[in-house]
């Protein structure tokens, strides 16, 4: 299978008599035989960059490689249509023609290939067991359900045996619990194939729980790339550790710094925590926390080091935590924790040092943020 690389890639649309940059200056490698997604909010370019990279827009500038193949060079003239590219695509909307069969929806690529009956009706009859709809091949779409017809979706994208797999949003029409199984699923089957996977999401849990790799996008521009866990627990940017979920900060200065570990001062007082950013004594930072990572409690615990006096101002039991709102001074920390207060109470929020992150103060903020 082969790698994915985009080097300076450009595109642009024109909006009302204006041209806007929906993809821009995007260089990126997508690992052979992994997941490589694309995350962000809408209109940020993601689903742009998976056109220009299945050849369905053109782009304005740069270049796109599949392995040392070629397939978009504006400046050498390039440009390998989608049916010399070998990918497979499942969109958003599925696509599924409601007046065939299963076995007929899957079964249109081979035949626009000219691929003999008897190896279709073998290839069509695999595909459909790797996902999980044998039995199903006779059956009329329209009496699918969503996470059949998506399915259905991916099953027509592999029948070829296409190199790349290209996945844009195609889970977002599915109800919650069945999202959760599909994606399961195409974690399990792309394992298995062993085949380049771009993945197109908005949604922070579908990226973390899929990928390999996340990169994310922001207004055309990557913002920065990782794996799931680097980009959770150690963000580079204000804006990557809001978008993958919530976080409360304390903005200070750093007072202090041994090897990696720094000392903050804040208004509600010192934050000790670790940081492998160069970040210098003097300097204005943000000290972040996920709600997980906070734990309350009625008295402060002996060896604690980041303990923050406070009062639970709502209380909100969610099945698996219970979501607190904690007043701490003039800030207010998002708490996700079993034990059990009232709202009143006077408790004390801990962090244990390696769960701080550390960012600059002046970057911008990211959508949802928490503060």
């Amino acid at each position: 299978m082969p790698s994915i690389r985009l080097v300076d890639l450009h595109k642009r649309f024109e909006v009302s008599r204006q041209r806007v940059a929906a993809v821009d200056g995007i260089t990126l490698d997508a690992p052979e035989g992994r997941i490589l997604t694309l995350l962000g909010p809408s209109g940020c370019g993601k689903s742009t960059t998976l056109r220009c990279i299945a050849g369905l827009e053109r782009p304005d500038d740069g270049e796109i490689f599949f392995d040392s193949q070629l397939v978009f060079s504006r400046r050498q003239r390039v440009f390998v249509p989608p049916e010399r590219r070998r990918i497979g695509m499942v969109f958003q909307s599925y696509g599924i023609w409601p007046h065939l069969t299963v076995f007929e929806n899957v079964a249109y690529p081979l035949q626009v290939r000219k691929v003999p009956a008897r190896q279709i009706r073998e290839r069509v009859q695999h595909t459909l067991g790797l996902v999980g709809l044998s039995g199903l091949a006779d059956r009329p779409a329209p009496f699918l359900s969503g996470g059949q017809q998506q399915r259905v979706a991916l099953a027509r994208a592999l029948v070829y045996e296409p190199s790349v797999l290209l996945l844009d949003e195609p889970l977002s029409n599915l109800d919650a619990k069945v999202r959760e199984q599909v994606r399961e699923e195409i974690r399990s089957l792309q394992r298995h194939l062993g085949i380049t996977t771009i993945y197109v999401t908005h949604d922070q849990l579908e990226a973390l729980s899929l990928s390999d790799v996340v990169a994310v996008m922001n207004e055309g521009r990557l913002v920065e790339v990782g794996t799931p866990r680097e980009l959770y627990e150690r963000p580079g940017s204000r804006f990557t550790s809001d978008f993958l979920g919530s976080m409360s900060y304390l903005p200070g200065r750093v007072a202090a710094r041994d090897g990696t570990s720094v000392t903050i001062d804040t208004a509600q007082g010192p934050v000790q925590g670790l940081t492998a950013q160069d970040i210098r004594q003097g300097e204005s930072v943000l000290a972040g926390v996920r709600p997980e990572h906070i734990s309350l409690h009625l008295h402060r615990p002996p060896d604690a080091v980041n303990a923050f006096e406070g009062t639970v101002a709502s209380a909100v039991f969610e099945g698996t935590h219970i979501k607190y709102r904690v007043a701490v001074g003039e800030t207010t920390f998002l708490v996700y924790d079993r034990s059990v207060h009232g709202v009143g109470d006077h408790v004390f929020a801990v962090v244990a040092p390696d769960r701080v992150i550390l960012l600059p103060s002046l970057q911008p903020a990211g959508p949802g943020e928490s503060c």
